[in-house]
Formats: structure tokens, sequence, C-alpha cells
């Protein structure tokens, strides 16, 4: 196994045929489907005259899938081989499965091949990994660099850091990349010592620990960009660099990410969050990703999930939005009720269902934090709302204008105008009325790569004829 998995990412250069390639990207991208853990906002990449790509402060061109996957870069594992055997994963060296692993001048030329035709805008890059984390994690940096120093690509780069990896070689990754996620896959101990025995959460936080360490320490403070010469990085190839970039920003400017498999393991909905919100205020990772687990291996150790949890999913974003941005805590999320999220409200509903006490809430009159507990209100219009009445007094035909949504705020906040015989309503009552004017949760599906691009072997052939 070892001889044909090296035989694989060794360097072919122009023998390469289109065909071999596309093979390994149909492979590799389905492969990669199941990892959600990416996201091209935060990062503040400088693109020097003559460089590929641009990535700017609101994030890079991209589009999302309905349940908020990033779709706009070019998804896909560097290879499926894999020495672990994690139960639940798709790729564990148990399965029958086929199997590819690119070059690291394969994807590298391929990742320019498709941005130059608009297919992509960036690149997110996992792996299974190869004989060991170590050398897994070189091959990976090989290809960055690739693309980085020789092709003068200075678009969005997603990056993973191999848990177990040597702490030099994630400081080189950190040197490269936009974002590195570190997947933590599982919420507890006792679930990985159960389905993925050869991990572990110390394995998995100590990168989580140093990346955040080394953000704190080489990035400048907040409006002060400090800029490093490529030439500063240790390169794992001897090969001299064609086209080097002259600058850019210091270690992964779009920080961190993880991502957690739900509905594998026992843990509820608060185990989880707790979880969450100790990596954003211990880690200061940007984003925790939730995936649905889908069940394609026969394994007494898993639950047979069919079909996949993605309402649990949805609502634990949710949940998520809530903890980062308006203020709530975990605590608050489930106090007074069970530990799993309810399945026909969103989670700032069930509160405010919870909390009669704390409505109506009139606009004209509440500060910030309490507009942002409103149903129907986002941080957006609460915004607006505030700027708009240091004008004039609101009334309940301004809100809407503003950007409330009404069919649900009109139950818990009062203006000139507002039926106040929808007040006072008993949480029984009002979740029946709200229960009528819920949209439907919708069913997205995971898009694959061609899906996205319309992805033709015969297209794919006139792409990258030349490059290899």
């Amino acid at each position: 196994m070892a001889n044909e998995i090296t035989a694989n990412v060794t360097d072919h250069g122009s023998s390469s045929s289109w065909l071999a390639v596309a093979d390994k990207l149909r492979i590799l991208s389905a492969a990669a489907r199941y990892d959600v853990s990416c996201a091209s906002s935060g990062s503040s990449r400088n693109s020097p005259a003559g460089s590929l790509g641009n990535v700017v402060p609101g994030g890079i061109c991209h589009s999302w899938a309905a349940d908020g996957r990033c779709i706009s870069l070019l998804k896909v594992l560097f290879t499926n081989f894999c020495v672990y055997d994690c139960a639940y994963c798709m790729n564990r060296r148990s399965n029958d499965i086929e199997r590819a692993a690119f070059s690291p001048s394969e994807l590298a030329d391929l990742t320019i091949s498709f941005y130059k035709r608009n297919y992509i805008e960036g690149l997110f890059l996992s792996s299974g990994i190869i004989k060991n984390p170590d050398y897994t994690m070189e091959l990976l940096i090989r290809c960055v660099k690739l693309l980085r120093e020789n092709h003068g690509f200075a678009g969005y780069i997603h990056l993973k850091a191999i848990p177990g990896a040597d702490p030099d070689l994630i400081f080189q990754a950190g040197n490269l990349a936009d974002r590195l996620s570190v997947n933590l896959e599982l919420p507890s101990q006792q679930s990985l010592n159960l389905l993925a025995p050869d991990k572990s959460k110390a394995s998995i936080f100590g990168p989580m620990q140093r990346i955040r360490d080394w953000s704190l320490e080489y990035n400048p403070p907040a409006g002060r960009q400090r800029l490093v010469s490529y030439s500063g990085i240790n390169a794992l190839t001897s090969a001299p660099a064609r086209h080097q970039p002259a600058t850019r920003p210091v270690f992964v400017p779009g920080g961190q990410s993880t991502q957690l498999i739900i509905g594998a393991s026992p843990e509820d909905d608060r185990q989880i969050l707790t979880l969450s919100e100790s990596l954003y205020k211990k880690m200061q990772l940007k984003r925790v990703y939730y995936s649905a687990y889908v069940s394609y291996n026969h394994d007494s150790r898993l639950p047979d999930t069919q079909p996949p949890p993605l309402l649990r999913e949805h609502r634990l974003y949710q949940a998520d939005w809530l903890l980062r941005f308006y203020r709530f805590s975990v605590d608050e999320l489930f106090e007074n009720g069970p530990p799993l999220l309810d399945n026909d409200f969103d989670p700032k509903i069930m509160w405010a269902l919870r909390h009669p006490e704390f409505f109506p809430i009139d606009v004209n009159r509440a500060d910030f934090e309490s507009l942002l507990r409103v149903p129907g209100l986002g941080m957006i219009s609460a915004r607006r709302i505030v700027q708009a009445r240091r004008v004039g007094r609101l009334n309940i035909e301004d809100l809407a204008k503003l950007g409330v949504v009404m069919k649900r705020a009109r139950y818990f906040l009062t203006a000139p105008g507002s039926d106040n015989g929808t007040l006072g309503l008993d949480p029984t009552r009002l979740r029946q009325r709200l229960l009528a004017v819920e949209p439907p949760v919708l069913k997205p599906k995971q898009l694959t790569f061609e899906d996205m691009t319309g992805f033709q072997p015969e297209i794919f052939k006139d792409a990258v004829m030349g490059q290899f």
C-alpha cells in the first residue's frame, strides 16, 4: 500500500494525461463533499502586480448553498488514501472504494487552470492521512507553495492542518494559507474513542492552540497590516520560484475553523453548542461548522440515520449565529427547556416564547441589545431602527421598510399603529399563531463540482490540455 500511495503522489510533470487527472478530480472532489469547514470570509491578502486572484476584506466573490456551504472554492482532497479507520468516514482504510491521489504539481496546475476559466475563486484543500501526519502535511504545503510562488496565485486558500503534524509544518502552512482548519469531528473524547480510535482531543486541540497563539503573536493589531516576504518561509522544494509575490499578510489572516459531525454520536445540542461556545472564547475560532451525519458505512457502532438530520444541522447553525453575533449564551438558549433545539421554530423564537415577561419591546425606546432579542429583527434592521428614530418617532409601517420581518416581530414589539390586541398572548396560543406563519424548512442538497460548473470530461480536456 505504501508504494502504491507514493507512486500516486509523485510529480509526473507533462506525463500526466488529462483523462487521468479528470478521474482523480472526479474521485477526490466527491470524497471531499462531507467536509464543510470552509469559508472565504475574513482574509485580507494583498495582490501584487502580476499575480493571480484577489481576496478583499469582505471575502472573495463566492456563492453559497442553501444550507450555508461555500461553493465557489475548488473543494477537493489531495488524496482519499488514509491510514485511519474512523467508523463514520467514507474514506476509512477498511472501505473498498475507488482511491486516487494528486501530485502537488497536478493539483496546483489544475487549480490555476480552473481559476483562469472562472470555474472557481479559490481552493479548499484537505486530505486523507498518507503514511503519517507529517508526510501528508508536507505534500499539502508543497502544493500550496507551488500556487503561491511558482504561479503567483494571491487568491483565497483554505488548508487543513493535520492533527499530529510537526508544529513547524503547521507554522509554514499558516504562512501560506488564508485560513487553517483542524477538524474536531466528534464532540467528546468518549465518542472519539468509540468511532475514531486513532484520534484524540489532545492531538486536535494542540494545533488549534498553536494557531491561536501564533495568530496573536505574528498578526498586527486591527488597522495595522504588517507584511512579510515569502522569501522568509522555508521551502520544501529546491525549485526556484518563478513569480514570487513581494508581500503578504502575516499568518492565517482568515483565522481558523473546525467541523463537528452531528448525529453520529449521542451528544445533545446543548453539549455541542457548549463546546462551540468554548472554542470561540478559548481558541478564538472564526467558525464552527456543523455537518449532518450521512450514513454510508455499515458499522454497529453507528446509528442508522436516514435521512441525514439536516434540520438539526440547520437549527445548530441558527443557534451558533446567536452566540456569535446576537450576544446570547448557551445557558440562555436552553434555559427552562430540553437539551435539544426545537424542530418547529428557530432558537430566538423559542427563547422569546420562554420569556413573555421581556415583551413587548417599544421600538422607539428599547436599547440595541433589547432589539436584538426580538424575533424578526436582525443585526441590520436593529441598527436601522436605532439610526432612524434619531430623526423621528417610528410607527408600525416604518418597521417593514427598515427590513423587520413583521409576521414574526409583530407579536413581540409595539409602536404607534401596532395591533395591541395581539399582545399579551400566552406562550401556547402565541406558538400556534407563529406556527401558522413559519416558512417551511428547506431541504438543501450538497452541491458537487459537476453541479457547480456543468463539468464534462470533454470540456475538462480543453481546459487542461497543455497544462500536464
